[in-house]
Order: C-alpha cells, then sequence, then structure tokens
C-alpha cells in the first residue's frame, strides 16, 4: 500500500468548522491504483464514502470538504475570469477599432461561457439553500437538546457539571453551524455581486453599440443634392435687380429671362418686329405729308 493510502487510515474525520464526523477505516481504488474514494465509520449512522477530492489530510486529522463549497468556488473562478477577459476584450476595441471583427468573434466565446455558469449558478444557489435548510434543522435540534438539559438540571435530575458539559458542547455545535452559515452567506453575495458586473458589462456594450449607431445616423448621406431650391434663386434675382441702377435693370431682366426661358431667339425676333414696324408707320405718313404739299403747289 502506498504511503498516500496509509496517510488516510486511522485518522479522524472532521469537517471544516471542526465538527467530527469518525475514523477513516479504509479507501477504496481504482483499476489503476488511484483512490476514488475514502470510508469512514461515522458510528450509529454506518460507513459513508468520502469522495477523494474532498479530503485533505492535515496533520493528524483528515479534513472533509463540502461539496458545495468546492462547486462554488470553481463557479467563482470561471466566472471572475470570463468577467475580466470580456472586459479587456472590450477595452482592445476601445483603443483600437480596426480589431473589432477579432474582437467580436472572441467576446462571443466568453458571453456563451457566461451564459452556461449562469445555468451552473442557479444548481449551486439551489444546493446552498438546501444546506441552510439543513443547518437550521440541526440548530433547532442543538436548542432542544441544550434546553432539555437546563430543565433536567434544574429539576435535579443531573448534575450541574454535566449541564454544563452539555452546554459547551451544544455551543460548540452551534458556532459551527453559524460559521458555515456565515461562509455560505458570503458565497452568495459575491454570486450577486458578479451577477451585478456582467449586468453592468452587458449594459455598457449596449450603450456603445447604440451610440455607434447614433453617430452613424447623424452622419450625412453622401448622394443629397444640397443645391438650393428654385425659388431661393428666383428670389436672391429679384433683390439682385431691385439693387442694380437704372440703366442696369433692363440687361439684368433679359439675362434673367434669357437664363430662366433659354429662349433669346424669340425675345431678339420680337424686339426687330416691333422696329420695322414702326419705321413702315414713319415712311407711310412722311409719304402722305408729302402728297398733301404737292397738291397744294399745283392748285397755286
Amino acid at each position: 500500500m502506498s504511503e498516500l493510502k496509509l496517510e488516510f487510515v486511522g485518522k479522524q474525520v472532521k469537517d471544516m468548522y471542526d465538527t467530527l464526523m469518525g475514523r477513516v477505516v479504509g479507501v477504496l481504488t481504482d483499476t489503476d491504483g488511484s483512490i476514488e474514494s475514502v470510508s469512514v465509520d461515522c458510528g450509529s449512522v454506518g460507513i459513508k464514502q468520502l469522495a477523494y477530492e474532498q479530503l485533505l489530510v492535515q496533520g493528524n486529522y483528515v479534513i472533509y470538504i463540502p461539496r458545495w463549497r468546492l462547486d462554488a468556488q470553481k463557479l467563482l473562478r470561471q466566472k471572475n475570469l470570463a468577467l475580466k477577459r470580456i472586459k479587456a476584450l472590450r477595452d482592445i476595441v476601445t483603443e483600437n477599432d480596426l480589431m473589432k471583427e477579432d474582437a467580436e468573434l472572441i467576446s462571443i466565446k466568453y458571453e456563451k461561457k457566461l451564459h452556461d455558469l449562469e445555468e451552473s449558478e442557479k444548481a449551486i444557489n439551489e444546493q446552498l439553500q438546501i444546506r441552510i435548510g439543513e443547518l437550521d434543522t440541526e440548530g433547532k435540534n442543538i436548542r432542544s437538546i441544550l434546553f432539555d438539559a437546563k430543565l433536567q438540571y434544574r429539576s435535579n435530575e443531573i448534575t450541574e457539571e454535566t449541564y454544563q458539559q452539555i452546554n459547551i458542547y451544544s455551543n460548540e455545535l452551534m458556532e459551527h453551524i453559524n460559521r458555515e452559515k456565515t461562509e455560505i452567506n458570503n458565497v452568495k453575495t459575491r454570486l450577486t455581486q458578479q451577477v451585478t458586473e456582467n449586468v453592468s458589462l452587458l449594459n455598457t456594450t449596449n450603450n456603445n453599440a447604440t451610440s455607434d449607431l447614433k453617430v452613424q445616423e447623424s452622419r450625412p448621406a453622401t448622394d443629397i443634392d444640397l443645391t438650393p431650391p428654385l425659388e431661393s434663386q428666383d428670389e436672391e434675382d429679384v433683390s439682385t435687380i431691385q439693387n442694380l441702377p437704372a440703366p442696369e435693370i433692363m440687361n439684368a431682366n433679359t439675362q434673367s429671362t434669357v437664363g430662366k426661358n433659354d429662349t433669346p431667339t424669340t425675345t431678339t425676333t420680337t424686339t426687330n418686329n416691333n422696329t420695322n414696324n414702326k419705321v413702315e408707320i414713319d415712311s407711310r405718313e412722311s409719304s402722305w405729308l408729302n402728297r398733301v404739299i404737292h397738291s397744294e403747289m399745283s392748285d397755286t
């Protein structure tokens, strides 16, 4: 038998809170010789098989570590590491936006890991609640024993020395129970703090995504026509014409008309026709006046 196996045999077993559980009477091994469990004689309760990973040799005692404590410590370590890495990814993206796509792939991995750990956390919280219920029941039983001992002492059924011994043992057991309950409550508090950190981290991520979306929406589109409306151009032309000197108004009107209607040939033709009509009328009047003068001279 190896020294490791001999190290367990014959030693008393107690839990982390100094409550005696029994004495090691043997070990069970696997086909490869590794220890699977340790056999502990617990008196009238019988022999219990305790998992090897839950035992720790310390001096003349074998310390038994509750399963809920091992599971809670493992969960706290894993969740704490996942939260730290997600936060580090956010910081990397903040410092260098070019690594955003690479960071998102890794971030999805750790967020999924957090989701799986949350499921494990629910199971551990249920274990903790069950254990607290068991400790409360044990505490009631111990108080009942102490009260009954006090009643026996007052009725002179037991001596004062016996009553004091019962009182000391009962107080020690109650102290062990209170220590374990305090540790359970501390673990629950740490789990709750990690949930708060997780929610805060996710809210920060969502806020950053919302801010990026708002920035993108606030950027002007490159295909928007920024040319002012035609009405505003007309108003500017009118104001310009009103401010021009009198000789320039007609030219400005002509240019504005030409620019708007794109028909300069029609305007020029109309002006030439008016001039020709006026010349023709003047020539007719001059011809008539000449005929009248000529007829008067002939009569004379």
